[in-house]
């Protein structure tokens, strides 16, 4: 299988996907065409989100066609030359790859060899469920299991910032209830800026700033290149 899941679409202050968009170009290497699922917007049309993505892509010869476009969104997955989930909101994403039948058809792609990319609520549904989404409940779907082409989960946007005076939960306080209740399962954090490949049977990370790693009680802020899954 090959992956790439970014944190994000947009570092603060840059234009949108400038940091991505040269990645996904070099992951994709020859391939120039790919499908693009847009479920998780709410807040804009599929044809806006179609039309952003297109743009930043198109400097670096990637087409991209939205498969909300598409006549038989399972056919379009099934021929496929490339898979892109962009990020919006995690629970109406999963609701609609469910609903529209589309979870085995993804598996069996990504799993024959079709590279993936995904960002935000897109890199979310790559792991094992999206019991660590940041993302509030506002559509239901059929279960939380999502795709499971990585055996943990991620946390994109991960920080661990308080703001002043706020008292709430910080983000490792919320994810280390997971992993309290999932002692089995990893959680790794995804900052800002960064991403994880899988490619030839290796998970590497890629960015300036370290990410968090954690298991049950086990919890590590790491840098290095490769990561090894407890």
């Amino acid at each position: 299988m090959r992956l790439l899941l970014l944190s994000n679409s947009t570092n603060f202050g840059a234009p949108y996907l400038q940091h991505g968009a040269p990645v996904m170009a070099q992951f994709l290497g020859t391939c120039r065409e790919a499908l693009f699922i847009p479920y998780a917007a709410i807040t804009i049309s599929y044809d806006e989100y179609e039309y952003k993505v297109q743009e930043a892509l198109k400097p670096f010869g990637i087409n991209v066609h939205s498969i909300h476009k598409q006549n038989n969104p399972v056919d379009a997955v099934l021929n496929a030359k490339a898979i892109i989930i962009g990020g919006g909101n995690t629970f109406r994403l999963l609701h609609l790859i469910q609903t529209q039948n589309l979870t085995e058809a993804i598996q069996k792609k990504v799993k024959n060899g079709t590279p993936y990319i995904g960002w935000s609520a897109g890199s979310n549904v790559a792991g094992i469920s999206i019991k660590t989404t940041n993302d509030m409940p506002v559509d239901e779907p059929e279960s939380f299991n999502a795709l499971q082409l990585i055996p943990f989960q991620i946390n994109p946007h991960f920080t661990n910032e308080v703001l002043p005076n706020h008292n709430g939960e910080t983000r490792m306080q919320r994810l280390s209830e997971f992993t309290l209740l999932n002692p089995e399962i990893p959680v790794i954090g995804l900052r800002e800026g960064t991403w994880i490949t899988l490619e030839n049977g290796m998970y590497q990370y890629f960015g300036e700033s370290d990410y968090l790693y954690m298991k049950g009680n086990e919890t590590v802020f790491a840098k290095d290149a490769i990561i090894k899954l407890l």
